[in-house]
């Protein structure tokens, strides 16, 4: 992809609504009969249908969250949890069904994929509709396919991993996901090898009054290392849709991945992601995270670092806008000594929305001689917003170095004045404003992805999205 200017870009390509047309739609709802048909229609093995009813049983015994925003418009009776596409998985972008393929043609990822990417997977709706790698990948004996193919083609390697480091007991929604997840991606990179081009999955949701519930599994062998992104979107609808998506990350001794989410889902959305990672001996795990659209969001991705000397980072940005509720952060747990962590997060509010940065850094009595430094900076560009931080430091032992920084504060009038003694306009001092408080974030990404993230913000700046 080229640079593209910021002015060119608007929210249409976002709000793309294909017909509401499926081949399969569960009614909405959740029962253990839904639960049945999801998985005859998926034709789970044994070991998986019991599973998602397990998962359901828990989902039903556990409590909605007692802290956070107010979800309670969600209600499940009016959420369909699969809606199947009218294509099947393919491998050639010319076998996709013209509609579904000239949504993603109009959000870049068939072009991305040629220039930029190692593989791509796309998922529309409940099912991952196209799926490629590399040759040379494959020669190395590296796996990137969608969730069903996995659980049948690698049923062992599955099994040792599946929700084994988020487990549907985590909270209510996990416990939900477990029941109804479909689609996805698995990979896995086999010992030693590097992946020097990174994978992308994209996950589009078009049908109304459902939800998207696709599961990632990534292994990350010993001393290999990956560059994994996800993007996702959704028109806006009237009434609510939910996102509960899963990520579990596994990154073996000596390994590194890289975790890259741009989340720009649209404002009528329930975002209730969860991500985790277990991080092995000397190993190093990034997150990097933009998160926009979505009218509530819930999403603190967790790094364990169970090795001697494992690293994690992280580094985010949210951007919430009126009507919006980001409570976004990250967690941290030091399970061994000489592990470090260090967290740089930022947020933006306007027009009356709200960001809170959620934390926690726990560093048990095993982790001595561990390193921790958390950054969280929150700018509101006016009166009405709000903006909260709330960390949880839980530190057990004193042979560490740990240091938290927290700044919200309002955009500087005399900086404005300042740059419009230059010249500029006051929404382009503003704009100039926002963009260099982002720049710590966008210069991590991939120059598409963050070329993507700068449009994203320019258009939250004029109020243009959802």
């Amino acid at each position: 992809m080229s640079k593209t200017e910021l002015s060119e870009v608007n929210r249409n390509i976002y709000d793309i609504k294909n017909k509401d047309e499926y081949d399969f739609k569960i009614q909405k709802g959740l029962t253990k009969e839904i639960i049945e048909e999801i998985s005859k229609q998926k034709n789970d093995p044994d070991w998986m249908r019991e599973f998602r009813l397990n998962a359901l049983e828990v989902y039903n015994k556990l409590e909605l969250p007692t802290w956070g925003p107010d979800i309670s418009e969600l209600n499940m009776d009016e959420i369909a949890t699969y809606v199947r596409p009218k294509t099947t998985l393919s491998d050639s972008w010319d076998d996709v069904p013209e509609d579904i393929k000239n949504t993603f043609d109009k959000l870049g990822i068939p072009e991305a994929e040629k220039t930029s990417l190692a593989g791509v997977g796309a998922q529309y709706d409940s099912e991952v509709v196209y799926h490629s790698m590399k040759e040379e990948l494959i020669k190395q004996g590296v796996i990137y396919t969608d969730m069903e193919t996995a659980v049948r083609d690698y049923p062992d390697l599955v099994k040792e991993h599946f929700m084994k480091c988020v487990p549907v007991s985590d909270h209510k929604f996990v416990a939900l996901h477990g029941a109804v997840w479909s689609g996805g991606s698995f990979v896995y990179v086999p010992k030693g090898v590097k992946v020097d081009i990174p994978l992308q999955s994209y996950f589009r949701l078009n049908s109304p009054e459902s939800g998207q519930f696709e599961h990632t599994l990534i292994i990350v062998d010993e001393g290999a290392s990956l560059h994994f992104i996800e993007g996702c979107s959704a028109p806006k609808y009237n009434k609510v849709n939910l996102h509960a998506g899963c990520v579990e990350l596994y990154v073996k001794d000596d390994a590194y991945l890289r975790y890259s989410t741009i989340e720009n889902w649209s404002k009528n959305m329930l975002n209730l992601n969860t991500k985790k990672a277990i991080v092995g001996k000397n190993a190093k795990m990034e997150w990097v995270t933009g998160s926009f659209g979505s009218k509530i969001s819930m999403l603190y991705p967790m790094s364990i670092l169970n090795g001697e000397g494992a690293k994690t980072e992280y580094t985010g940005i949210s951007f919430a806008g009126g009507g919006q509720n980001l409570d976004n952060g990250f967690k941290v747990i030091h399970n061994n000594k000489n592990t470090s962590s260090l967290v740089n997060a930022k947020s933006i509010s306007k027009n009356g929305g709200k960001c809170t940065y959620r934390s926690l850094t726990r560093i048990n009595e095993s982790a001595t001689n561990s390193k921790s430094s958390i950054s969280c900076e929150s700018l509101m560009l006016d009166d009405i917003s709000i903006s909260d931080t709330i960390p949880v430091n839980d530190i057990r032992t004193d042979e560490v170095e740990m240091s938290h920084e927290a700044k919200i504060g309002k955009i500087s009038d005399k900086t404005i004045f300042y740059l419009m003694s230059r010249g500029l306009s006051e929404e382009d001092a503003k704009a100039m404003i926002v963009r260099g408080f982002a720049y710590p974030i966008s210069k991590e990404l991939p120059v598409e992805y963050a070329v993507e993230m700068n449009n994203l913000i320019n258009m939250e700046l004029e109020g243009s999205i959802g």
